[in-house]
């Protein structure tokens, strides 16, 4: 608790502490600073540059050290600074503080030329070995990044139409994703800093020469060779303090672009992934032992490096067979280990998928993605119905089910098999289009989603079948048809009270007047999802929410039978219902009832505290459906689509009654029928 307190208030004022360190870098290079304060900021640098290689050694993925770029620019130009306020100090007092000064004589042993073959070195590794390889590896990552970003995205959407992830993941892939193009592009740049520091320390380092011998055998009239040792050891000195901060920082830099993401800290992958083969240090050891017995050469380090080695894969080896054993070993009651499923997971094992797929192994090339990528089409069949029905239908889960035929398919809701048929995914589907000029050859079938005859015809028919007149239909959308008429005929089912209440939320934020309204006080979140469902029910949209909810608005306070409500609603949405209906040159030709038999059914509602229930006679109710069935089946033989027409008071509970033998019926009632409609009666449903 402490040190996350400490660790908040550091956080709290961090703007105000870099906002500080940059001005306090721009005075650096401008107002003289003493050499008691100059040793301080060198060992403050070379702190930092310490702890930032640890840092990269730690971190797991290069997006959790995301600031390295802007960091690697503040250290390079803290860095400069630095060189800037030494350079003045030696120059003017020929004396820049203990730590150079003691870099200058004790580390290189108080020989300038040493000193400055071991700066150029250090110099030379930074530049040319780390600071290249390291701006290669992030040029080359910031292009590959970029050009993944498209596959990484539709892998995304895949992943989410096929319900393995939900849209918060979904949302933090794609944003993960992002940063990752973002940070190796600021890292191709923020490689030439390190590059450019690299050049500026040679720079610095001719120039403080020169101008140490400028000063002190011309200006100070010191003895040449004096000058020269004084201000060569300094700047030497100088050089070596700041090469080997910024040395860190190069390594620094190499390790954040080509560490790859993993679950351990550099170290443990490192030792793990070359210590995980014994039989390397064997070998390895041997060749050593050999070595050491050549005459010649020194025995005592080849000997002592091989029996290290030995003993080393000799350890692995050990504590592979321990382990191996140890997973042999049957555990007693006391010893085993509690292998309850935690709560989580059994929740998780008890939830069911609101739709599935389940796929036979012959269809499995059609969700690869080299081939129709049936997941990427379950994406855009969602946005489809989404657009046509109005609700955003829930993800589908696509899986593979070794005990289905090859060929075959089920379609199932919250677990229930639904639909299923059979599809071939190296054939075409041909289907009569009414005018065909001939039979085909291939193999018969039944279209899936609507009965039709149909035959499975081959690539090389293909062509053949479409100049004889045949709809030429691949097996992935012969699928995804058979979805789409399986997710609008039970869409109903599918609008849960949590989505309900999503889209009265999204309503609130552009009509927050109607919803405050509405809910709580008129209308409970589940009576308004049975409302919307009866609309589903029978294939109505319910994009047209604003008329829905000011429509029970109005009458919720009035009307508490949703069934009814749902009427009215039906009445308010007449333009979407009559824009659905059949209707030819402005001409609706229906089946009307007959008046007795909309007088019986009127007569015979029951109002209960569940609802409103038709309770009709059963020889009258066989009647009204055996004369239904009659006028529908005239009404298809003459090529018209079947619409019945009755009162407003009845047309719900003689939908109910109809369909329990003629299911997709359309059935609407003279308020719902635009008045610019004309309605011509082609059949009468009797009660005699």
């Amino acid at each position: 608790m402490m040190q996350s307190g400490l660790l908040g208030r550091i956080l709290r004022y961090g703007d105000l502490a870099v906002a500080l360190l940059i001005v306090v870098i721009i005075v650096m290079m401008v107002i003289p600073l003493p050499p008691q304060v100059l040793d301080m900021l060198l060992v403050f640098n070379l702190t930092f540059g310490l702890v930032i290689v640890l840092v990269t050694m730690y971190n797991r993925d290069p997006l959790d050290f995301a600031v390295f770029p802007s960091l690697l620019l503040l250290a390079t130009l803290f860095r400069l600074a630095l060189n800037v306020s030494s350079t003045r100090l030696i120059l003017l007092q020929a004396y820049a503080g203990e730590i150079i000064s003691q870099f200058g004589s004790f580390v290189v042993g108080g020989n300038p030329v040493v000193g400055f073959v071991v700066f150029l070195i250090l110099v030379a590794i930074q530049f040319i070995v780390i600071t290249r390889g390291a701006e290669r590896v992030a040029e080359v990552a910031a292009r590959f990044t970029l050009d993944a970003m498209p596959g990484k995205q539709m892998a995304i959407d895949a992943d989410l139409n096929a319900g393995l992830i939900d849209d918060v993941q979904a949302r933090d892939r794609r944003e993960t994703i992002s940063r990752e193009a973002d940070f190796y592009g600021a890292m191709d740049g923020a490689s030439k800093f390190v590059k450019g520091d690299a050049i500026a320390a040679i720079i610095i380092t001719i120039i403080n020469i020169l101008g140490g011998f400028v000063v002190g055998a011309l200006q100070l009239g010191l003895p040449l060779n004096e000058a020269v040792a004084t201000y060569t050891l300094l700047t030497v000195g100088d050089g070596l303090v700041s090469q080997i901060p910024a040395l860190l920082i190069s390594v620094a830099t190499g390790i954040v672009v080509t560490r790859a993401a993993s679950d351990a800290d550099l170290g443990k992958d490192v030792l793990s992934q070359i210590l995980q083969q014994p039989r390397v240090l064997y070998l390895a050891a041997g060749v050593l032992t050999l070595l050491g017995l050549v005459p010649g050469l020194p025995p005592v380090p080849f000997l002592a490096i091989a029996a290290v080695s030995g003993l080393l894969g000799r350890g692995i080896t050990l504590a592979a067979r321990d382990a191996e054993a140890t997973e042999d070993v049957t555990e007693t009651p006391e010893e085993a280990p509690d292998r309850r499923p935690v709560p989580e997971d059994t929740a998780r094992m008890l939830q069911v998928d609101p739709v599935s797929i389940e796929i036979g192994y012959g269809l499995l090339t059609l969700a690869d993605h080299t081939g129709d990528d049936l997941m990427e089409r379950i994406g855009m069949l969602r946005r489809q119905l989404a657009n046509e029905l109005g609700m955003v239908l829930p993800l589908v889960r696509l899986r593979d089910n070794m005990a289905l035929d090859a060929n075959s398919y089920e379609i199932k809701l919250r677990g229930v098999t639904v639909a299923e048929g059979e599809i071939m995914a190296d054939r075409f589907l041909a289907m009569d289009t009414g005018e065909i000029d001939g039979a085909l050859e291939g193999i018969d079938t039944v279209e899936p989603a609507f009965g039709l005859p149909a035959t499975w015809v081959t690539a090389s028919e293909r062509e053949r079948a479409e100049r004889k007149g045949y709809t030429i239909v691949d097996p992935a959308s012969v699928l995804m048809t058979h979805l789409g008429e399986v997710l609008k005929k039970h869409a109903h089912e599918l609008l849960s009270r949590q989505e309900t209440k999503m889209v009265l939320d999204a309503m609130r934020e552009t009509n927050p007047a109607v919803v405050d309204e509405l809910v709580p006080d008129t209308m409970r979140i589940g009576d308004i999802q049975k409302v919307l469902q009866n609309l589903l029910r029978e294939g109505i949209p319910i994009r047209d929410l604003l008329t829905i909810f000011e429509t029970l608005a109005d009458y919720g306070p009035m009307v508490n039978d949703t069934d009814r409500l749902s009427e009215l609603v039906r009445q308010s949405l007449y333009r979407t219902i009559s824009a659905l209906l059949p209707v030819h040159e402005g001409r609706l030709r229906v089946i009307v009832l007959d008046p007795a038999v909309e007088s019986a059914i009127n007569d015979s509602l029951e109002h209960t505290d569940g609802g409103t229930f038709v309770a009709l006679d059963p020889d009258v109710q066989a009647q009204i459906i055996r004369s239904t069935e009659s006028a529908v089946s005239e009404s298809v033989q003459r090529s018209i689509e079947p619409v019945v027409l009755t009162s407003p008071g009845i047309r719900f509970y003689f939908r109910r009654i109809a369909e329990q033998v003629l299911d997709g019926l359309t059935v609407v009632s003279y308020h719902e029928v635009a008045p610019s409609i004309e309605i011509e009666a082609v059949g009468r449903v009797s009660g005699e």
